[in-house]
């Protein structure tokens, strides 16, 4: 019996130290923990560099026992690269851990994500890779997975969808992935991205209040083969051309973003797969100069430089485009003064 009372309490005392290291753990500074591990010390510090440097890993990355499996076996991994001297790649987390991150950024992005939720990129795989008009127009093929699905973990689109082809009809091998975000926040945001935290502005120079951080260009794109984020400073635009001239393209570089995706054939010409740059009476105006970059939403965006009345005399909300009618041969992206008016300038009304 004394024997069984020793067992239970030196079982009860090694429980009660595993908890109390595991709580110390899990409060200790990512300097004494996370970055202790070389493989992420790349992470840890461009972390400590990043807007974020403020909210501790676990806020968004979960603790070791919290992440289930997962986590437990890639900390069985590092301990055996460890003992036997191997250099592991580098720690990279799954397409569902990036999903699972994203979830807890809904805590502070609030406004963002519910935006996000009413918008075209909220798009799921279900959507994107089953879509029968566009997969009858153009074969299923890896290079979709630049734009839709950049996170997912296998090596090919034939790990998605089958069959690859333009006949059909299209179904996904594995039924899990039905719901899955094709466009998640990450294919625009770096967490771990260089940055100045928010602050309280002072509140007795009023100069700090505009725009305190418009020289932040907090947006980067995803480039799934090489796996690195590129910031928007460093994108590059293509030359897009319409009828031998090329196209005056913003130097927004939010617009470098959407060009990423919403970009021309390999000729770069406009109008031509997913190129939606501006031409037109709209020639060198930024996309997010009316869509909201989030909910992509275009609401109300002519009344931020059109009068109520143009020099038509027209509502320009009401006119032949389709901002006004979806089904109008004038693309709002391209119109131009001449699709209205073929027979040139009208004269004024005296």
């Amino acid at each position: 019996m004394k024997r069984i009372l020793v067992i239970v309490s030196v079982l009860i005392l090694a429980v009660v130290l595993l908890l109390l290291s595991y709580g110390r753990w899990n409060n200790a500074s990512p300097s004494k923990t996370c970055a202790g591990c070389h493989e992420i010390s790349h992470s840890v510090d461009l972390w400590a560099e990043s807007t974020h440097r403020d909210i501790q890993c676990k806020s968004c990355h979960g603790t070791a026992l919290s992440e289930g499996i997962h986590s437990l076996r890639e900390k069985g991994v590092m301990l055996f690269h460890h003992n036997r001297k191997m250099k592991p790649e580098d720690v990279r987390i799954s397409e569902s851990q990036r999903l699972a991150v994203m979830g807890k950024c809904v805590a502070c992005h609030r406004a963002e994500s519910s935006k996000w939720n009413s918008g075209g990129h909220t798009m799921n795989y279900s959507e994107v890779f089953l879509n029968g008009e566009h997969n009858k127009q153009e074969a299923i093929n890896d290079d979709c997975l630049r734009c839709h699905g950049m996170f997912y973990d296998g090596k090919s689109v034939a790990g998605i969808v089958e069959p690859l082809d333009t006949s059909g009809p299209w179904k996904l091998k594995n039924a899990g992935l039905k719901d899955r975000p094709a466009i998640p926040c990450f294919a625009c945001h770096q967490v771990h991205k260089t940055g100045t935290p928010g602050k309280r502005p002072v509140l007795d120079t009023p100069s700090s209040l505009h725009y305190a951080r418009a020289d932040q260009k907090l947006e980067s794109f995803y480039y799934r083969r090489s796996e690195m984020y590129f910031p928007v400073t460093v994108l590059s635009t293509p030359g897009i051309n319409y009828q031998s001239s090329l196209v005056r393209v913003s130097d927004d570089p939010g617009q470098r973003l959407c060009i990423q995706c919403h970009s021309p054939n390999a000729f770069n010409m406009s109008g031509t797969a997913d190129d939606r740059t501006p031409r037109g009476v709209h020639e060198g105006i930024s996309c997010l100069a009316c869509h909201d970059p989030h909910s992509n939403s275009a609401m109300a965006s002519c009344k931020n430089c059109h009068p109520a009345i143009s020099n038509c005399k027209l509502d320009v909300e009401k006119m032949n485009t389709t901002f006004a009618d979806r089904s109008s041969t004038n693309n709002i992206h391209f119109v131009a003064c001449t699709d209205c008016h073929v027979k040139g300038r009208p004269a004024k009304k005296l």
